[in-house]
């Protein structure tokens, strides 16, 4: 494992997505405002909420289409806000208001009661006001379809602001998180250099505390030497580094990729946090070079920490 300049290390990944950002778009027409707003935070999975006007249910399933072929993971909310827009913006709907008070009045008869209908109330009812041109059950099958792809365009055209703006924080979580990248792998060199240095040391420090322990009592130089194996190979790290090197590259590979990588960045740092356990698992604390490697393996797994944190807002 070489180590690296970090911020010269820091890939600049076109293609990394965050799942953070907002975006909106707006049409005007025939008298009435249509604006489209798109919210995305990070989540496991493509989690979609709508909020739509009255009138716009039927358009539920093809807004749902678009946003399932342009995104893949988060929790999207969208809003659907449809408004008037100039003079006469708003219209009644005479026949429903005469028929709620019809209503109203059948119930104050027939209860005897002398309250009279409360007309702002009525207004409120249901169906009663709406904004000039908007639509209801009574569109043709044309007009349904021309307001569906003003309603598609929108939408279209928000997520594009959305995708703009998620590649620009992608972009910035990629710098961070090659840099961190680099840091483990400056460390992880560090690590095994103290690794290596120290064997020698080792097995003198352990043939020394064998002679006193024994006193007089005669070694065997073969048995000594075998016991010392034994003893460092349970001790020894190089696979255990050498599989971080690979975890470290394939990490590398995956943030200047194509495609989602949030999911298989979150498991190659699992496995990047198995091994910096089992290095210090492995490391005697009581030596000078063991506290190094300690302290070394405690910042590598601070900043698998700190890149798992970041990983959970990758698309």
């Amino acid at each position: 494992m070489t180590a690296s300049s970090p911020r010269s290390a820091s890939p600049a990944s076109a293609a990394l997505k965050s799942m953070t950002g907002f975006a909106q778009a707006r049409v005007e027409q025939d008298g009435w405002s249509l604006r489209v707003s798109v919210r995305s935070v990070n989540h496991r999975f493509l989690d979609l909420h709508l909020r739509l006007p009255e009138g716009f249910e039927p358009l539920e399933p093809r807004i749902r289409q678009v946003l399932r072929e342009r995104l893949r993971r988060g929790h999207i909310d969208v809003n659907l806000h449809f408004e008037p827009a100039g003079p006469a913006a708003v219209q009644v709907n005479r026949e429903l208001a005469e028929a709620y008070l019809k209503a109203a009045e059948d119930l104050r008869r027939q209860f005897g009661l002398k309250t009279e209908p409360d007309l702002v109330a009525v207004l409120r009812l249901p169906g009663v006001v709406s904004a000039a041109g908007a639509p209801s059950g009574n569109l043709s099958a044309e007009e349904q379809e021309r307001l569906a792809a003003q309603v598609t365009s929108c939408l279209e055209e928000a997520l594009a602001r959305l995708d703009e703006m998620r590649r620009s924080e992608g972009r910035l979580l990629a710098e961070e998180m090659g840099w961190r990248l680099a840091h483990i792998a400056e460390k992880a060199t560090r690590i095994l250099a103290l690794a290596e240095s120290s064997r020698p040391a080792y097995a003198r420090r352990l043939e020394t505390r064998i002679r006193e322990l024994l006193g007089d009592t005669q070694l065997d130089p073969a048995r000594l030497a075998l016991e010392a194996a034994l003893l460092a190979e349970r001790g020894d790290i190089s696979e255990e580094l050498a599989r971080l090197s690979s975890h470290v590259e394939q990490f590398q590979k995956l943030l200047a990729g194509s495609g989602e990588a949030g999911k298989k960045l979150d498991f190659l740092l699992q496995e990047m946090q198995r091994e910096a356990n089992t290095v210090l698992s492995k490391t005697p604390g009581i030596e000078a070079e063991g506290l190094a490697i300690t302290d070394l393996a405690l910042e590598v797994k601070s900043e698998i920490e700190k890149l798992r944190e970041q990983v959970q807002n990758v698309e």
